[in-house]
């Protein structure tokens, strides 16, 4: 099952200054260009007079669904090693058992806490492996290209992270815009708390115990909770702190 978004430009998918554009050039737009190859050739020597179709697009390795590198979040992992890039990211971590928490319920900017993950486990009967994936269902996963998308959803706060970290868990995944909660509603708590470490807690874990996690995720909603794996192997952008990645569920049969 296919649990990834489209890359489209032209939606609220990314904040204002963070989001892709693509440019596309049809049959008939490139066909003066395959023509510059072949000196002396002209359009009847074109099937249909046609070149072929590409697309030129600008983005960042955060744009679409895409798997965030350690490195992303702090230039140290596993308590001051090198954090690692997506290049380096181990491939058993990117192809293994999963598991899905519905968080479907929980208002927009809520902080996902340690005890409600143990009760959501309880409430699948599930027992977290060492490897194992996991994959949080938030309310952003319907609002996807939507204007409040960035916004919508709960978010996993430093406890809950870290539960799923200490269960040996290497690679979490959100269908929300990012693993923490939305900014817009961090940005109001810091104002009120003052609280430097509400900023981004989720990610700030892996300055701890490295590990990767899944944005953009989609459909998530189709998913059982237990009973399938996760393939979500990165693009290898050298030393890149992510990579996009056509992540699928598989359903054991």
């Amino acid at each position: 099952m296919d649990i990834s978004v489209s890359l489209r430009a032209g939606i609220a998918s990314d904040p204002p200054g963070h989001l892709p554009t693509i440019e596309y050039h049809d049959h008939q737009r490139t066909a003066v260009d395959v023509l510059a190859f072949f000196p002396g050739a002209g359009s009847a020597d074109l099937p249909n007079g046609e070149g072929w179709a590409i697309e030129r697009v600008q983005m960042t390795t955060h744009n679409g669904t895409h798997l965030d590198a350690p490195y992303h979040y702090a230039s140290t992992m596993d308590g001051g090693a090198r954090a690692i890039t997506i290049d380096e990211v181990p491939l058993e971590w990117c192809l293994q058992p999963a598991v899905k928490l519905d968080f479907r319920h929980f208002p927009d900017g809520y902080v996902v806490t340690r005890d409600d993950v143990r009760a959501e486990l309880r409430r699948i009967g599930h027992t977290l492996s060492p490897l194992e994936i996991v994959v949080v269902n938030t309310a952003a996963g319907g609002r996807y290209g939507e204007d409040d998308y960035v916004s919508s959803g709960c978010g996993m706060g430093r406890d809950a992270t870290l539960f799923l970290l200490e269960q040996g868990v290497r690679l979490t995944g959100t269908d929300a815009w990012s693993w923490d909660a939305p900014f817009v509603h961090t940005a109001a708590r810091y104002a009120t708390e003052r609280d430097p470490t509400v900023i981004w807690e989720g990610h700030r874990v892996g300055r701890e115990i490295g590990y990767c996690h899944l944005e953009k995720l989609a459909n998530l909603d189709t998913l059982p909770a237990t009973g399938l794996s996760i393939s979500c192997f990165p693009v290898k952008v050298h030393e890149a702190s992510a990579g996009w990645t056509r992540a699928v569920a598989i359903l054991d049969s």
